[in-house]
């Protein structure tokens, strides 16, 4: 859609004004279905839309940029932003998390999909209720069962993790070092002997 111009500045079409709102309200990413549901727009429509809202942004250097991430939308701040706003505001998860947690949630990141017994063999200390604290705060979430007596829960990581820690995609995540990944090539294969 082509942006108009009005005396006072850029105005939004009425659909994008809409589709803005709802980013703003839901304050967490919204799939395009979602979008569909909320507005009864037709999907060329919703996505010109989107497309509309992320030009507008971007041209007009608003604080925020929309990011489109697994089908799913949401603000977040401009990238030329993020070294002013680090001090107040990229730490926040690690203030909520411990040192066990994140070292619990790098493991299932890197490892995914994995079990609690095998998070625990790679920690070698038990995680039960740090597993379950990273499900209840929806870093985590079950991903399946593991085809093994007993059929334990496989974990992955969930949209909520990518968000905060701005990750695209799984693959966004940092290469290990050789000796890490050494390292855990040695404890996977000790994890499957077992």
């Amino acid at each position: 859609m082509k942006l108009t111009q009005k005396e006072t500045g850029p105005i939004l079409s009425p659909e994008a004004r809409v589709v803005e709102v709802i980013l703003f309200l839901e304050n967490e990413p919204v799939s395009l279905e979602k979008i569909l549901r909320m507005t009864g727009f037709s999907h060329e429509v919703a996505l010109d839309t989107l497309g509309e809202l992320k030009d507008h942004y971007t041209l007009y250097m608003h604080g925020l940029d929309l990011k489109e991430n697994q089908g799913a939308y949401q603000f977040s701040p401009s990238a030329d932003l993020h070294e002013k706003l680090r001090g107040c505001y990229g730490k926040r998860v690690d203030r909520r998390l411990s040192k066990a947690a994140l070292e619990t949630l790098s493991i299932v990141a890197y490892s995914q999909p994995v079990t609690r017994r095998e998070i625990d063999n790679i920690r070698g200390v038990t995680s039960d209720t740090i597993v379950r604290l990273l499900r209840e705060r929806e870093y985590i979430k079950v991903v399946g069962r593991k085809d093994v007596p007993g059929h334990p829960c496989l974990y992955g990581t969930s949209r909520k993790f990518l968000y905060e820690f701005n990750l695209s995609s799984i693959s966004a995540l940092p290469k290990l070092s050789d000796i890490d990944r050494e390292r855990f090539v040695k404890e996977n294969e000790e994890k499957e002997e077992s």
